[in-house]
């Protein structure tokens, strides 16, 4: 950063290091102002100018300058007695602190910006500008100030607090600082001036947050954030202006500059007043998001969220986007993946209300439609669970709660969890006398058990599910059932009995409102077949999900259609058609962590076929470390079997063995596959 700087001083081109309070603005030009190629190449001409250390006026501004530069004039009126003297050397001029005399909505400010803009035209005068508003003259350079190194912002701490040696609280403490120098010189100063060790620091730090970063000699960072907001620019954006900093600062990611007129749909002008943070330093942008410093979210937060008016209106408009019913059979699927990219704020949100809002149904309600947006389209844990798990059994959101967080534990190939939350949500339904609740319960723990191989277990809960919605003649929910009971007998080897029910399944459910699940029951139907060694009627049915789920964009069934054919083609020898339905299949994953490692898995063993061993090998390696991260033990137990048998094949020169795979495993969203190469296809390299 001081190279970059210093090359465009030495080219006298003007220079504008923009950034908020404490970010390193006055120290870069300091430094700058201080090297030994500028002094020498400019000698005693360096001049440097405090712009927040007199009134703001032309006035004031012109004699200071006289006086910094040297030039004798006593108030001037104009830069007109000043010119011989600034056009007569080569000389460069730091303004300090500008935005005290550029803010455009300060007194005299266009004056002063004119004056400035004549100052950046003097070919042989070097300009530098530090600045928090982005209002500078043009044709200034403007370097990105960046964040500091772990290794800088650890030279800053011990430089000022060496009580001992480095230590990892402290590394962790300055990742909360996101680097930000100002917040680590004064976390330092106050470390070494109270005496505390880095434990006591840590422990003042996670207590009371930046109210440690004061000194005793009125250094503090709520006093260099405030110099920002008794602005004029800022103080002119009325009194939504603080309010709408804090929604930016309660949110970790902050906010989706595409959100900003549903977020806030009351407040005119929302755009303006966004943009004018951005101008004062006080907010960024990046990766689609208007954010800021740690430091100024942890100052700026509102102390009850419950009280911030802004803040309520976004919690409104979150959960009325969140209410949305999530299905891929209902309008709005599509729309609904906003959930993927602003999750983390979503689950800050629901757990800072459950806490200070804990008796709200409608908080829980949102609690519950969260964990079913992320299931269809972001699956992973939330916080949230454990607060579920504690609400109280007479809650009548804690049953949908309860039933929502096992889904998130099957997302992510949890069987235990989810059936273990599934049998409580159960017997809260059936206390509440709930029958269609009840079989919703007995429908997904079927399914639970089959996943964890109780197929008895799981057959009688999906006939007394079926009973259940015949009594109340729910046709989709017995679809529903007929759908898991095909799984149930197929994963039994009863091939009749799971084509029957594949096929009833297909003949109740309803025209309006059925097609995922007839697009599943395609699958299954495909699956049945392929056992049967009918691979012509095979394809056809998964060609058919891959149809009905193409149409209506499903990206779930895509993944799983392609996968079924990859399946299907490998089995019977058709390495080079299974390699491009895999292919395709990885499209579909891009977002699903399992899938995505189910996917390499098929990959490897494709090319593994093919004898590329190494490429297989490098490519479960990469589904090993995916399914490590989701914990989900079957499936990496496989995933370790068949890459220990890829090392064994290329142990032996590339001569893969002649046997069996083991067997595919369950699918995420129902299906355990046949083995990948059967006794009867004789192709000469199948690995294991």
């Amino acid at each position: 950063m001081i190279e970059e700087v210093i090359g465009h001083a030495e080219t006298l081109t003007p220079i504008a290091l923009i950034g908020g309070g404490g970010i390193g603005k006055t120290a870069i030009a300091l430094t700058v102002l201080h090297h030994d190629r500028i002094k020498k190449q400019f000698g005693d001409n360096r001049w440097f100018i405090r712009c927040d250390q007199f009134p703001t006026s032309c006035g004031h501004f012109l004699s200071q300058l006289s006086k910094v530069i040297g030039a004798g004039v006593e108030n001037p009126e104009d830069l007109t007695p000043l010119r011989p003297f600034l056009s007569s050397r080569k000389m460069i001029l730091i303004l300090d602190n500008a935005e005290s005399v550029l803010d455009p909505q300060g007194m005299n400010a266009q004056k002063i910006y004119a004056i400035v803009e004549e100052l950046v035209q003097f070919k042989n005068m070097c300009i530098c500008i530090t600045s928090r508003i982005s209002i500078v003259p043009p044709h200034c350079k403007r370097p990105i100030i960046p964040k500091l190194s772990m290794e800088s912002a650890c030279d800053i701490f011990y430089a000022i607090c060496n009580n001992g040696s480095r230590s990892d609280v402290i590394s962790d403490l300055l990742r909360q600082l996101d680097f930000h120098p100002l917040s680590i010189t004064l976390l330092a100063t106050t470390a070494s001036q109270h005496v505390w060790n880095y434990n006591r620091l840590a422990k003042e730090w996670h207590t009371h947050h930046v109210q440690v970063l004061h000194t005793n000699f009125n250094g503090s960072l709520a006093a260099t954030i405030e110099v920002s907001l008794t602005s004029p620019m800022f103080e002119n954006l009325g009194p939504n202006g603080r309010d709408l900093l804090g929604v930016v600062a309660f949110y970790p990611q902050g906010i989706n500059e595409e959100n900003l007129s549903w977020l806030f749909p009351t407040i005119p002008n929302i755009r303006g007043i966004f943009d004018t943070f951005c101008i004062l330093s006080l907010t960024y942008q990046g990766n689609g998001f208007i954010t800021m410093l740690a430091p100024l979210r942890d100052y700026l937060c509102p102390q009850d969220p419950a009280l911030s008016p802004s803040l309520c209106m976004t919690k409104e408009c979150y959960f009325s986007r969140l209410s949305v019913e999530v299905s891929p059979d209902k309008p709005g699927f599509e729309e609904a993946k906003w959930i993927a990219m602003e999750d983390v704020n979503v689950e800050h949100l629901l757990n800072v209300f459950t806490t200070v809002d804990k008796d709200s149904t409608n908080v829980w309600s949102a609690c519950s439609k969260f964990m079913e947006h992320l299931f269809w389209h972001k699956g992973r844990l939330v916080v949230l669970g454990q607060k579920v798990e504690q609400l109280a059994d007479d809650n009548p959101s804690k049953p949908q709660c309860l039933l929502s967080l096992s889904r998130l534990f099957e997302s992510v190939g949890n069987r235990e969890e989810c059936k273990r939350i599934l049998v409580s949500t159960l017997e809260l339904w059936r206390k509440q006398g709930d029958g269609l609740g009840v079989a919703r319960v007995l429908r997904f723990l079927s399914d639970a058990n089959r996943r964890l191989g109780l197929h008895e277990e799981g057959v009688q809960q999906a006939k007394e599910a079926l009973g259940i919605y015949k009594q109340f003649d729910d046709k989709l929910g017995q679809a529903k059932v007929w759908h898991r009971l095909a799984w149930l007998f197929f994963d039994k080897e009863e091939l009749t009995a799971a084509e029957e029910a594949a096929s009833k399944a297909i003949e109740v459910c309803p025209a309006e409102g059925g097609q995922f699940l007839v697009c599943q029951c395609h699958r299954v139907l495909g699956k049945i077949n392929g056992s049967r060694g009918k691979m012509k009627s095979a394809i056809g049915h998964f060609t058919e999900a891959l149809s009905i789920a193409s149409v209506l964009n499903w990206h779930e069934e895509r993944f799983w259609a392609h996968h079924s054919l990859a399946e299907l083609f490998s089995d019977h020898g058709r390495l080079s058609d299974a390699d491009a339905h895999i292919k395709h299949a990885k499209l579909y994953a891009t977002n699903d962590t399992y899938n995505m490692g189910r996917a390499m898995m098929m990959q490897a063993l494709i090319w593994s076929g093919e004898c590329r061993l190494e490429e297989a090998k490098v490519e479960l390696l990469h589904a090993v470390d995916m399914l490590e991260k989701l914990g989900d033990p079957r499936e990496l137990r496989i995933c370790r079997r068949v890459l220990q048998m890829i090392e064994e094949a290329m142990n032996e020169k590339g001569k893969p063995s002649e046997t069996l795979l083991p067997p595919t495993p369950v699918s995420a969203q129902g299906g355990a596959g046949v083995p990948l190469c059967s006794t009867q296809k004789k192709h000469a390299h199948v690995l294991v």
